[in-house]
């Protein structure tokens, strides 16, 4: 099984997005919708160059209803495809840049006084909006990190008692730098369980580099992706009628059962302090359910399972502190729990 982010595609699949192998068969249905998200692909990369894993994994959470986070060094161009992503889906999109001094307010929104009125009306914060850009998120201590918590998994924000819901479709991308740069905060493990996915973006081969040169050498200007050629192929309402076709995917018994069994495997390996909850095992599904159905699936097979599983579940677990010593890491385990746990067909 091979990484499904930085610029490699899932296990079984190729870079155009071939359907892997299985006794679920292709659907004729929503042809049209899956051709638009294949559209939306190739306007992100007229942008983004050679992070196509990580386009699909992004399209993905998208698909699924969840959050995507984004790790690498400065400079990989991971706010240049949040950008790319949200201008050619016709989505509106903020950005927070988090630094050390940011206030949970300052995410939420807050009560202000009006002098003309004698009252306080609540004044919205970036987080109302379709595609939050949480931009280099673990450089803010955990108390205004908290504040996206309940804005993730309720889709809401209460304010001074009363409860605020946030536009629909609302997806966030955070951003993040290796947790051992100078300035970082850890992630707090109830934060990064309310994201679908942690996609790693990396320094990208030599060739590919000289393309992004090649192109700045041309006058691409990264700060208007619109340069760049990106054009919107997707608007709101395609996206509810997507993320609506993927919730209603199907999901066999012996699958489900799979996708069980890797949860408690993760949990008695030895080489783990902590394994995958229930709730990341209903994320895994998620997800798969959303590869199924951009692929040309009506129900989910092992390999879409498999092809998720990396992204989904490398943040939700905790190796133990002597493996990691000895170079252990969470995808090495997950590939050795894939390896022994018996698929169904």
């Amino acid at each position: 099984m091979t990484d499904p982010s930085p610029a490699q595609e899932p296990t079984g699949h190729d870079p155009d997005g071939t359907a892997p192998t299985g006794t679920a068969q292709p659907t004729g249905s929503s042809d049209a919708l899956r051709d638009a998200f294949g559209r939306l692909r190739a306007e992100v990369g007229k942008a983004v160059v050679g992070q196509e894993g990580a386009v699909s994994g992004m399209i993905v959470g998208i698909l699924a209803q969840g959050h995507v986070l984004l790790e690498g060094v400065p400079g990989v161009a991971k706010t240049l495809l949040v950008r790319s992503l949200a201008a050619a889906m016709s989505l509106d999109t903020k950005r927070i840049q988090f630094t050390p001094d940011l206030m949970p307010g300052d995410v939420t929104g807050s009560l202000v006084f009006d002098a003309s009125t004698g009252t306080f009306p609540f004044r919205e914060g970036p987080v109302f909006t379709n595609v939050l850009l949480a931009d280099e998120v673990n450089r803010t201590p955990p108390k205004t990190q908290s504040a996206l918590l309940e804005a993730m998994e309720e889709r809401q924000v209460s304010v001074d008692g009363a409860a605020r819901p946030l536009p629909d479709p609302f997806f966030v991308a955070a951003t993040m730098n290796p947790i051992e740069f100078e300035g970082t905060y850890t992630l707090p493990e109830a934060q990064l369980d309310r994201f679908l996915m942690k996609l790693t973006l990396d320094v990208p081969p030599r060739d590919v580099e000289w393309q992004v040169l090649r192109r700045h050498a041309d006058g691409f200007v990264p700060r208007d992706v619109r340069s760049a050629g990106v054009r919107p192929v997707l608007g709101v309402d395609e996206v509810l009628a997507a993320q609506r076709a993927v919730r209603a995917v199907g999901a066999r018994d012996d699958v489900l059962a799979y996708v069980v069994d890797l949860a408690r495997a993760t949990r008695q390996a030895p080489s783990v302090r902590v394994g995958v909850s229930p709730r990341g095992a209903t994320a895994l599904l998620a997800a798969a359910k959303a590869w199924a159905w951009l692929t040309g699936y009506d129900a989910i097979t092992p390999d879409h399972v498999q092809a998720m599983l990396l992204p989904v579940w490398r943040h939700r677990l905790r190796v133990a502190a002597d493996a990691e010593l000895e170079g252990v890491g969470a995808d090495g385990v997950l590939q050795q729990v894939v390896e022994q746990v018996r698929v169904p067909f």
